[in-house]
């Protein structure tokens, strides 16, 4: 996996305005964290695919799945519940941001991670 300038200025540029969002280096990419809590990112994979990454929670996963475009997140072998992975090619600016409300009602139903 590795950093995407391009997909991370375009999620960047939808949360643009927000308060309480901030950028962390994780996974190969940034993240983009409401009060501490991640909302999600962008990467590039090996293959070449671009993709969004969406965290969605657990009780959330089966209806994130059923969206438009939506591909479980698998990491190491194994789906990680909570989160999904948005081919970015098929992630239009009007999907992507109605992915990151999504993602964003989640984290702001968290408490703010301290000092955040």
């Amino acid at each position: 996996m590795a950093r995407d300038d391009v997909l991370t200025a375009r999620f960047r540029d939808a949360l643009s305005g927000m308060v309480g969002i901030s950028e962390q280096n994780m996974m190969g990419g940034v993240c983009f964290m409401l009060n501490g809590n991640m909302v999600g990112g962008a990467h590039r994979e090996t293959t070449g695919e671009g993709r969004f990454m969406f965290r969605v929670g657990k009780d959330n996963h089966e209806e994130a799945l059923a969206r438009p475009g939506a591909m479980p997140m698998d990491f190491t072998g194994r789906v990680m519940r909570g989160f999904v992975f948005i081919d970015a090619d098929d992630c239009a600016d009007a999907m992507l941001q109605d992915w990151i409300s999504f993602a964003l009602s989640f984290a702001a139903s968290l408490p703010p991670k301290p000092g955040k």
